[in-house]
């Protein structure tokens, strides 16, 4: 059965039909009768109705499904670049298969740095897809790699896939950096930052000199997340900030003065 959402097709069928019996009318004048019939006042009414209304889900969101490795004493964050030293059986695993396959995987910090064998109960499930850009094999069996994160996920469910765990992924959306404020907080987050590692972000060191350049304030507060001395369990809360404003509030309060580095 048809509803207000299918207005502009009825209209349509309405039109043709009165054509079919030598009565014309506009597209307008066939919108703002259909308006009439479903019992508002007039097609701006009913348009404004059309446009809050939820749109309908698709019919089937594809699974993305990506190998799994899990750090123990990291967070990785988006752009950022991190070398990984993996020589636990399920990571050189997950490794393999994500060099014969599209080479991206989801990075997530354990709950547990003692965990030698983590299980899905035992990471969080807020992560990082990134992509290896070198691999290399050590003489003892291991595998150092140079990883670039990528965007933030969200792992729906763990599983095993032969010798290595996966995750179910959804995308985490992002909020909050259109707003008023986000410009605002951003450029106090960069002075702040300055004057909290003592830097000249005039000039910064090598590897922060893009910070000054970046326009993007969530992209702005991972970066400076990063080099902060706070606890696993701080960056991790900072990476599951998924508002941005709120991120950034959140990294200014690690930088007060009277906060203790955990």
């Amino acid at each position: 059965m048809r509803d207000y959402r299918d207005a502009k097709t009825m209209a349509q069928t309405l039109r043709q039909a009165l054509k079919d019996k030598s009565v014309s009318l506009t597209h307008s004048e066939s919108l703002e009768l259909i308006a009439r019939v479903l019992g508002l006042a007039d097609w701006n009414t009913l348009s404004a109705r059309i446009n809050a209304s939820p749109k309908p889900a698709s019919a089937e969101t594809p699974t993305v499904r990506r190998p799994v490795l899990p750090l123990r004493d990291l967070v990785l964050f988006p752009w950022m670049t991190s070398p990984i030293y993996a020589m636990r059986p399920k990571s050189l695993a997950a490794i393999e298969q994500a060099m014969v396959s599209d080479k991206e995987m989801f990075f997530v910090t354990q709950k547990r740095v003692a965990d030698d064998d983590p299980a899905g109960d035992d990471l969080y499930t807020l992560g990082v897809v990134a992509r290896p850009i070198e691999v290399a094999k050590t003489p003892d069996g291991a595998i150092k790699m140079l990883v670039q994160g990528l965007r933030r996920a969200r792992a729906t469910r763990f599983e095993m896939e032969g010798a290595y765990l996966v995750a179910e992924l959804a995308a985490v959306s992002r909020e909050g950096a259109a707003r008023e404020e986000a410009a605002t907080v951003s450029q106090e987050l960069l002075q702040r930052f300055a004057a909290h590692t003592n830097i000249d972000l005039a000039s910064p060191p090598q590897a922060l000199i893009m910070l000054p350049r970046l326009e993007d304030p969530g992209r702005i507060a991972d970066m400076i997340a990063q080099y902060l001395s706070i606890s696993i369990e701080q960056r991790q809360q900072v990476l599951e900030a998924s508002d941005v404003v709120q991120r950034m509030q959140m990294i200014l309060a690690l930088m007060a003065p009277d906060r203790q580095a955990a």
